[in-house]
C-alpha cells in the first residue's frame, strides 16, 4: 500500500466535516422554487434506472437509513423519463408493518414550499426539509402520488425489498387498506439525507454492480454487503450509501445502463456530505468477453479514481473475487482477473485497498469463491459473503484530508 493508503487505511468511514457539494448534471432546469443541490449527509441510495412505464398510480417506498438525524430531504428523480413528471403528493413516515405506518409519523414533504412538484426529463430534484428526527436504522416509507404519468418511468429494478402500489391510495393515509399491489423496485425516488447530530459526519458511498446491488443475498432482510457495513457504522453516525447496479460495468454501458465513470456525477459526486467512495467493480468487463485487458480496467478505475480526487473524495479499491464455475468464466479470464488485482494492491493508485479477493477465495481453488460463501451460481456470495466484503473494508480512520 501507498504512503498515502497508511494514512488512509479507512477512508470507507471516514468523518470530516462536509465539504459543499457540486450539483448533480442535470439535462434541464429544475421547477422554479425546487433544488438540485442536497444537505446534510446522504443516508440512503439507489442508482437510476428505467424500471418500465409511469402511471397514474400512488407508491409506498419502503427504504431503510443507515445513518439517522434530522430535517430529512428526499431526492425524485425523473433520469430516464421523456416528458415532465409531476408529483402532486408526497409524505415520508415510519414502516409498521407491510405498507402500514407507524402512527402520526407520516408527514407530509414540500419542493420550494410547495406541495406539488414538476421533475422536467432528465432531471431531479431535492424536497425541502422535513422536522422531525429520524431514527437509524429505520424503516422509512416515501409515499408519493403520479397522476397522469406515462413514458419511460425511473427508478431502481433490484431492490430486495417489499414497496406497496396502490391505485387509489392516499399519500397521506397511515393505513394500507388501499395499497393493493406490491413491487419489489423503487420507483422515482434515488436518494433521502439527513443532518447529523454531529456536524462533522461524513458517508461512504459503494459503488459497484450487481455484487453490490445485493443480487445472491436473501431478499427483505437487508443483508447486502453495504447493509452490513452500515450496521457495522452506525455507532458513529456515518451514512451509507448503495449504488450497485446489476450488469455495471468500468469501462462501457450495458443494457442501458451508464458505465461507473458516466454515472459517477449522478451517484457519487452530487450525493451531500460523501467522503468516500467504495469502487467495487470490473467483473463485468472480465466476463463480457470484449478483450478487455487488466490495462484498459486499471485505465478505468484511474479515470474515477482522478475525478473523486478532484472532488475531494477518498477512494477505497476492491480486488475482483474470482468466478470460476460462472459460464462465462474462462483461463483467460482468470488471468486477467489476477493481474488486475495485482494492480490494485500494488499500484498506488486508491487510499485504501479492501482485499475481497483474500475474502472470498477458496484456498483450495483460488480461482472459485469459497463454498461456504458461494450462493451457489458461482459468482455472488450469499449473506455470508455479503458480510465478509464488509469486514474486508478496514476499521475506522480520520486520518486522510483530501
Amino acid at each position: 500500500m501507498s504512503g498515502r493508503g497508511r494514512a488512509c487505511r479507512a477512508a470507507a468511514v471516514l468523518l470530516l466535516t462536509l465539504a459543499g457539494q457540486a450539483a448533480p448534471a442535470l439535462a434541464a432546469t429544475p421547477p422554479a422554487g425546487a433544488t438540485v443541490r442536497g444537505s446534510g449527509v446522504v443516508t440512503w441510495a439507489a442508482s437510476a434506472q428505467r424500471v418500465g412505464q409511469g402511471a397514474d398510480r400512488a407508491y409506498r417506498l419502503v427504504v431503510k437509513v443507515s445513518a439517522g438525524g434530522t430535517d430529512l430531504r428526499v431526492r425524485l428523480t425523473n433520469a430516464y423519463g421523456d416528458r415532465p413528471l409531476t408529483v402532486d403528493a408526497a409524505h415520508a413516515g415510519l414502516q409498521a408493518e407491510g405498507a402500514s405506518l407507524k402512527p402520526g409519523s407520516n408527514r407530509a414533504l414540500t419542493f420550494g414550499g410547495k406541495h406539488t412538484v414538476t421533475v422536467p426529463p432528465g432531471g431531479a430534484v431535492w424536497s425541502d426539509p422535513l422536522p422531525g428526527r429520524v431514527p437509524a436504522g429505520a424503516r422509512l416509507a416515501v409515499s408519493l402520488r403520479t397522476p397522469d404519468a406515462r413514458g419511460p418511468a425511473t427508478g431502481h429494478e433490484m431492490a430486495l425489498t417489499t414497496s406497496y402500489l396502490g391505485r387509489d391510495a392516499d399519500p397521506g393515509g397511515d393505513g394500507d387498506s388501499d395499497w393493493t399491489l406490491t413491487t419489489g423496485s423503487w420507483w422515482y425516488l434515488d436518494a433521502v439525507s439527513v443532518r447529523p447530530a454531529h456536524p462533522r459526519t461524513g458517508a461512504v458511498v459503494a459503488l459497484g454492480d450487481s455484487i453490490t446491488d445485493g443480487w445472491g443475498s436473501t431478499p427483505g432482510l437487508d443483508r447486502r454487503w453495504p447493509d452490513d457495513l452500515a450496521r457495522r457504522l452506525r455507532a458513529d453516525g456515518t451514512g451509507v450509501a448503495n449504488e450497485g447496479m446489476s450488469g455495471n460495468r468500468v469501462l462501457t454501458d450495458h443494457h442501458g445502463g451508464p458505465s461507473a465513470g458516466r454515472r459517477l456525477e449522478r451517484d457519487v459526486l452530487s450525493q451531500p456530505g460523501v467522503r468516500t467512495v467504495i469502487l467495487y467493480e470490473g467483473v463485468n468487463d472480465l466476463k463480457a468477453h470484449q478483450g478487455a485487458s487488466a490495462h484498459d480496467i486499471v485505465a478505468g478505475y484511474r479515470e474515477i479514481t482522478d475525478r473523486a480526487h478532484a472532488a475531494g473524495l477518498c477512494v477505497v479499491g476492491v480486488t475482483v473475487a474470482p468466478f470460476k464455475g460462472w459460464l462465462q468464466w474462462d483461463p483467460d479470464a482468470e488471468a486477467v482477473r489476477r493481474e488486475v488485482n495485482h494492480q490494485v494492491r500494488t499500484g498506488g493508485d486508491f487510499d485504501a485497498v479492501a482485499d475481497v479477493d483474500r475474502a472470498l477465495r477458496d484456498p483450495q481453488d483460488p480461482a472459485r469463491l469459497r463454498p461456504g460463501l458461494d450462493s451457489g451460481d458461482h459468482l455472488h456470495p450469499d449473506d455470508e459473503g455479503m458480510r465478509a466484503i464488509a469486514g474486508a473494508v478496514d476499521a475506522p480512520s480520520r486520518d486522510c484530508r483530501r
